[in-house]
């Protein structure tokens, strides 16, 4: 991991899973990830290219039930773990969004941070599996995530047919999106909160 101010570590164990998540806002995209779910390792990985974040995931859990309590408490960690390295937010741009093609497919996520979750989410009919991944958690990991990152998420799919396109687009625009609104501000010398409120709630 690089070593910056901007980085978290979050550990959650339950009755049913064990993660641990580090992560660095000001990295270079690096990962590692291994979350006994591969199709969402992959994407985790796609998360972290794209958003230049260094990311490292390690995930345990009661997969002999089923992917479902896994997937939604690696959101649950990656949130927290954004929300903790954020901080008070100062002087980030806050917004972003990240129109993003792949091949038939075009996504478009638009986030901003801003301490109110919600999660408006929005795709073509898909597939029930991208190999042993049960499509139908994408949306329990993406309001995971934004739940307890503390984000307004919005994540729509224009238009696509390829159920691994379409989930792929989604994480590339997600991690894309993310990248923009952490930034910092290059002319907002004096650090300020990103609202005329004062904070970010």
């Amino acid at each position: 991991m690089k070593e910056n101010v901007r980085k978290a570590e979050i550990q959650r164990k339950t009755e049913e899973t064990e993660v641990l998540v580090q992560l660095a806002l000001d990295g270079t995209g690096q990962y590692q990830i291994d979350t006994e779910v591969p199709f969402l390792s992959h994407m985790l990985t796609l998360f972290a290219v794209h958003s230049l974040c260094d990311v490292k995931v390690t995930a345990r859990g009661d997969i002999e039930v089923d992917d479902h309590h896994t997937v939604e408490d690696i959101g649950i960690v990656i949130g927290k773990a954004l929300r903790e390295a954020l901080g008070e937010r100062k002087g980030i741009n806050r917004y972003g969004t990240s129109f993003l093609p792949m091949d038939e497919c075009l996504a478009m996520v638009s986030l901003d941070i801003s301490g109110r979750p919600y999660l408006h989410y929005e795709v073509p009919e898909m597939a029930e599996r991208v190999g042993d991944f049960d499509t139908e958690l994408l949306e329990e990991f993406l309001r995971a995530f934004s739940v307890h990152g503390g984000i307004t998420l919005h994540v729509r799919v224009l238009y696509g047919k390829n159920t691994h396109h379409i989930i792929e687009s989604i994480f590339k625009a997600l991690g894309r999106a993310l990248k923009t609104a952490i930034a910092l501000e290059p002319n907002a010398t004096d650090m300020k909160i990103p609202s005329t409120k004062g904070i970010l709630d």
